[in-house]
């Protein structure tokens, strides 16, 4: 593996809006810069204490040491890896949008002792995916991915095959592979978590056109892994909906939502760029401000999973967090 260059750590202000009368007088944590490279996405904690997480332009998994503060590269020629997650083995489960070359869009599985990388979905009813791009687990081992719809700047728009519409799918333990949520039940699905409890399944909808649904939706899990009762958890809309997210051990979300500039879409800047912190009854308890264009995701992780990773623009930032979070 070759080191990176690593830049010093930088306090960065930035004041949250209040989550309650009671904590009026506690100032927010601020947010500092764990690192920076290209464009940062995909936060994930492995079992080494390592915060894993993708360089999608420099089409590559890096991997940064809380202690040390400095990151290498742990897989070049990621296949435009995106959202990352942990097994409950340990094993590195990645979403992959495809190179355009010699990959295919798909969701990977690696072993970390051994670097080996295993295929665990790569198509549904003789289709390839769009570009796979989070995934989440249940107690029970069984993962969940969103499969957007094919963005036409993307190199895994030219792969032939494509399912060509937006999906939710479920791996089971087994290796099946079911679709949960496909259109119109789901317009632009993004970001997905599931609740402590393993009863409630969040899913983003990051619709960017004129009318689209940006907001964070909610539906019930049943044990046997199925979806019901959709309903808008915490609407984004007119702004920019959230991109990825994670869960504390209370049931908070931590949304990664927001743009300081215009793009060119029509989202508006109604929605403040940093994490809304979103209680399980749909309530913002608290807004931390990140600096920096385009924040993408959000994870736990450190020693005691008390800090919050984001990933925004070229960096990685740091957060001190009261409670703990969880990692899925």
């Amino acid at each position: 593996m070759r080191a990176l260059f690593v830049v010093p750590i930088l306090i960065l202000a930035g004041c949250a809006e209040k989550a309650a009368p009671q904590a009026a007088a506690a100032p927010e944590p601020e947010a500092s810069v764990a690192t920076s490279v290209a464009f940062t996405e995909g936060p994930a904690q492995g079992p080494d204490g390592m915060l894993y997480f993708t360089d999608v332009a420099n089409n590559r998994i890096l991997r940064f040491n809380p202690q040390t503060k400095k990151h290498e590269v742990f897989r070049a020629d990621s296949n435009r890896a995106n959202g990352l997650l942990f097994d409950q083995q340990g094993r590195l489960i990645a979403c992959e949008g495809s190179d355009g070359e010699r990959n295919k869009p798909r969701v990977t599985r690696t072993d970390l002792k051994t670097g080996k990388v295993e295929e665990i979905a790569t198509q549904f009813e003789g289709k390839l995916f769009n570009a796979p791009n989070d995934v989440t687990i249940d107690s029970k081992g069984r993962l969940y991915f969103t499969d957007p719809a094919p963005d036409s700047t993307s190199p895994a728009t030219k792969a032939s095959g494509t399912t060509g519409k937006p999906g939710v799918y479920r791996i089971d333990l087994d290796g099946k592979i079911i679709r949960l949520l496909t259109e119109p039940e789901t317009e632009w699905p993004n970001g997905l978590v599931i609740s402590p409890d393993d009863k409630t399944f969040y899913l983003i909808e990051a619709n960017k056109v004129d009318g689209g649904a940006r907001a964070i939706r909610a539906f019930d899990l049943s044990a046997e892994g199925t979806l019901s009762n959709r309903r808008v958890h915490y609407n984004f809309y007119p702004g920019r909906s959230a991109d990825g997210m994670t869960i504390d051990t209370e049931g908070n979300i931590y949304a990664a939502a927001g743009l300081h500039r215009l793009r060119g879409t029509k989202e508006t800047l109604d929605t403040k760029c940093g994490v809304h912190v979103i209680s399980p009854q749909g309530k913002l308890l608290r807004f931390i401000p990140i600096p920096e264009d385009t924040i993408t995701n959000t994870a736990f992780g450190g020693p005691d999973n008390k800090t919050l990773y984001v990933t925004a623009g070229k960096t990685l930032f740091q957060i001190p967090n009261s409670i703990v979070g969880m990692n899925r």
